[in-house]
């Protein structure tokens, strides 16, 4: 039988480690340039554009992110399974940055972490907002709930001891202005209209900033708000532009965000995290006119039921083929998750193919020159969870290499 712990304690008993884990390591971020990035979609690829950006100025950084931890050049991948691991892991990963040498850190923070106290004790020098949509809402309890998680984040900013402070806010979300009401000395808002002569397909974004043009090789609107981003906080913390432009010109895909997966196959294949509607909704809008096979699951168990047949009707309206499969069931039924996106179809019958290494072969083997391979909803997820805590290690990327290399085509070197 499980045992329940009441929730007021169980909140106690994250702030009281979360305080003790910063005291234990001896308050490593008071010792660095500490940059936060938070929202619904982009976190990882504003984190590691910003990683980028300030490696490429000279500064020995170190990034904590959904896909890896990395201080200086040596990165591990995060296993954990979330973004923002608890039992201090954040404090001591700060502690080895500091012992190596780290002058800067940029840390991708979630609602579900600023709900479990994840980020006390971390002295933050600026805060990144992209934007916030409908997620997590049943763990929160509410949109506004999820709301206010995301915007402690902000008042974590307004409590650190360090000066100045930035908030560097995507004014064009509805949410943004309350991000840059934060009580700090620099804000920073980044809205499209900031960028001229801008540009954005499957190759990749351009725009032009105080009359630089940059050119950035990930594609979609979606990474010209976070190169945006990028750009606008790194220049309002003193990064050279043109130090930027040669950094982002040549930076490579970021791990599950848009990855292509190239093997020598005839038509593109991509691996993403979109694990919202918006997100999915934008990287289909990337990809067409093409013919789109689209392979997801996107709405793992126990979670945001609300929004299946949501993702269902996105794959129905843009994609000419549609595989649902199996993603991170946990307790719940996979059947019954399939079947929920199932009503979202109204002009096309979805295959079902609960297996998804199967439903990932399936894909590839009947795309066609031209065509565009979607593999959506696990990114960089190392494992496909399922029921009483089964793990079962997991990579969209390395199943779409080999089920190409079954169908004869060469891995890229």
């Amino acid at each position: 039988m499980k045992q329940y712990i009441p929730q007021p304690l169980m909140q106690l008993y994250h702030w009281l480690f979360a305080w003790e884990a910063a005291l234990r390591y001896g308050f490593p971020s008071r010792k660095l340039v500490v940059i936060g990035v938070t929202g619904t979609k982009g976190k990882s690829t504003v984190s590691e554009l910003t990683y980028r950006v300030l490696t490429a100025a000279g500064h020995k950084t170190a990034l904590a992110s959904t896909i890896h931890f990395v201080i200086g050049d040596k990165a591990e991948p995060n296993l954990f399974k979330m973004t923002m691991p608890g039992r201090g892991h954040l404090q001591k990963f700060l502690r080895g940055a500091v012992d190596q040498g780290c002058t800067h850190a940029v840390i991708e923070m979630t609602s579900e972490g600023a709900r479990q106290f994840r980020h006390k004790g971390i002295a933050l020098d600026a805060l990144v907002f992209t934007n916030i949509a409908p997620e997590h809402i049943e763990s929160h309890g509410g949109f506004d709930n999820y709301l206010k998680a995301k915007l402690s984040l902000a008042r974590a900013l307004e409590r650190s001891p360090k000066r100045p402070r930035f908030v560097a806010a995507n004014l064009d979300d509805e949410h943004g202005k309350d991000f840059l009401a934060a009580d700090v000395e620099q804000k920073v808002p980044f809205p499209l209209a900031q960028a001229r002569s801008y540009n954005a397909d499957d190759a990749g974004v351009r725009f032009v900033w105080r009359d630089i043009l940059f050119a950035v090789p990930l594609p979609g609107m979606f990474n010209l708000y976070n190169s945006l981003a990028v750009v606008a906080l790194c220049e309002a913390m003193g990064v050279p532009l043109e130090v930027m432009r040669r950094a982002l010109e040549h930076t490579p895909a970021v791990a599950g965000r848009a990855e292509r997966i190239e093997c020598g196959q005839p038509f593109a294949v991509v691996v993403d995290y979109a694990h919202t509607a918006d997100s999915l909704r934008a990287l289909y809008e990337t990809y067409t006119p093409s013919r789109i096979i689209a392979v997801l699951g996107n709405t793992g168990g126990g979670r945001d039921q609300w929004k299946r047949p949501l993702m269902g009707a996105l794959a129905d309206e843009y994609a000419d083929l549609a595989i649902l499969t199996n993603e991170d069931p946990y307790d719940e039924d996979p059947k019954k998750i399939l079947t929920e996106m199932q009503r979202g179809f109204k002009k096309h019958t979805p295959k079902i193919v609960l297996d998804r290494r199967t439903a990932i072969a399936d894909a590839l083997r009947l795309a066609k020159a031209g065509d565009v391979v979607l593999i959506t909803g696990k990114g960089t997820d190392p494992y496909i969870m399922g029921p009483r805590g089964q793990k079962e290690p997991w990579s969209d990327a390395r199943v779409a290499q080999e089920e190409l290399a079954r169908l004869g085509y060469a891995q890229a070197k």
